[in-house]
């Protein structure tokens, strides 16, 4: 019989790689750890970790204590959530994950106007990049979140908020800006010569900036690296120079647009997009729906959440 309450110990020490992590992360004793670990392995029969590697490894009947666990957390969730949900004052607590820029952009908008519809339900935030939020809400440390990523086939179910392209932000005194009037579709090469203030290395953005250099033969001048984003689009603004960028950053809140143009690039294969994502087979809440519903209202965009949540 499998303990619920032995359940996020076990995660977690396959999370973190070894019990000693997992302890620090827990603030629980390595010995406490290790004996949850014999109470499980003595519940099963069989042992769960192969404690002959430098690592820690699931054994096949800990492959299979994982796989039963986390139904059992999504049947608990699932049925906690619905029963919640029938009551006429709605209380609840909930992780949410949403990319570092966009939630710079939404959560102003967005949080306030949540409180006001659900006064007594709790967020317990998560700002981080989107892949690491995948894995979150994968392995169950994060209930819901908005990322942007890629499609793809996981234990996940995404739905599409909205879709993004990439434009190129040009300072007006920069000879690009000179020869191409403001919104005209360019291809990345017209821009070789300038130089770019970019991203640092390991961005999302940089990523797919650097592919695209790549396939077009480019080898920019970096001007200047950056992880804000923010910085990076009033920098160009102020200096001689270009940043590559979705268009969905300087749509709407580029206090600097008056000092620049912006050019839609044509020949790249952006595929990365804004979702919202959660556990296949979980439960939406009421509010987990109207938080997206909030979102899309706050953008402009369609709500296409599936009918029934699931």
């Amino acid at each position: 019989m499998i303990n619920l309450k032995h359940i996020p110990a076990i995660m977690a020490i396959v999370r973190e790689g070894s019990v000693t992590a997992a302890s620090k992360k827990l603030y629980v004793s390595q010995p406490a750890l290790s004996q949850t670990i014999r109470q499980v392995e003595n519940d099963l029969g069989a042992p769960i970790f192969n404690r002959d590697l430098r690592h820690i490894e699931l054994t096949p009947a800990g492959e299979l204590y994982m796989e039963a666990a986390q139904k059992i957390q999504m049947i608990d969730h699932n049925l906690r959530a619905q029963i919640a949900d029938s009551k006429d004052r709605i209380y609840g607590r909930f992780s949410l994950g949403i990319s570092n820029q966009r939630g710079l952009q939404l959560l102003p908008q967005v949080i306030p106007e949540f409180i006001r519809m659900y006064p007594y339900v709790k967020i317990n935030l998560a700002e981080e990049g989107s892949g690491r939020l995948e894995r979150m809400v994968t392995e169950g440390q994060c209930d819901i979140a908005f990322v942007t990523t890629t499609s793809k086939r996981n234990r996940l179910h995404y739905v599409l908020i909205e879709n993004e392209r990439l434009v190129l932000v040009a300072a007006r005194t920069t000879n690009l800006a000179k020869r191409f009037a403001d919104g005209t579709v360019l291809d990345i090469e017209q821009a070789q010569n300038e130089a770019f203030v970019s991203m640092s290395q390991g961005h999302s953005v940089r990523i797919i900036q650097d592919r695209l250099f790549q396939e077009n033969g480019i080898q920019p001048h970096i001007l200047l690296e950056t992880h804000n984003m923010e910085a990076a689009k009033s920098i160009t603004a102020r200096s001689n120079a270009v940043f590559l960028v979705p268009n969905v950053y300087v749509r709407d809140s580029m206090a600097d647009r008056a000092r620049v143009h912006i050019y839609p690039i044509s020949n790249t294969d952006y595929e990365r997009h804004f979702y919202f994502c959660y556990r296949q087979g979980m439960y939406l809440t009421r509010y987990e729906k109207d938080l997206v519903r909030i979102v899309c209202d706050k953008l402009g965009v369609p709500c296409n959440l599936p009918a029934d949540g699931a």
